[in-house]
This record gives structure tokens, sequence and C-alpha cells, in this order.
């Protein structure tokens, strides 16, 4: 069994899952309103496609981090 983290562990790691969710939405919507702007088809699909498959797998992510082994 493992010995429970610190509280100081525990928040680095949060901080660090917040980062990530921040930096990896901003960068999935700028590439989505690029590819959007590139391909010129009239309607914003990238622009919401992008960001909704980042926080589907960052959900993922974090469940399967959480989750009991």
């Amino acid at each position: 069994m493992k010995a429970p983290k610190s509280n100081k562990a525990l928040l680095l790691s949060y901080l660090g899952f917040a980062f990530q969710l921040m930096a990896s939405l901003g960068l999935a919507t700028y590439i989505g309103w690029w590819l959007d702007k590139w391909i010129k088809s009239g309607m914003y699909l990238f622009i919401w496609l992008l960001p909704l498959v980042v926080v589907v797998g960052l959900i993922v992510k974090a469940v399967k981090d959480t989750s009991k082994k």
C-alpha cells in the first residue's frame, strides 16, 4: 500500500493538471481557429471539435490517474 501524499505534493499535482488543462485548451483552440481559417468552410468546426477532444482526453487521463488499481 502506498503512503498518502503530503498536502504540498497533492497541491502541486492538481496545479500541474490545471496548467496542463489550460495550456492544452488554449493550444487546441488556436489550432482549431487556424484550421477553420485555412479550410474556409464557413462554419467553425475545428474550433469546437479540437477543444472537445482535449477535454474528453484529459477527463479520461484524470480518471485513470485517480482510480484504484
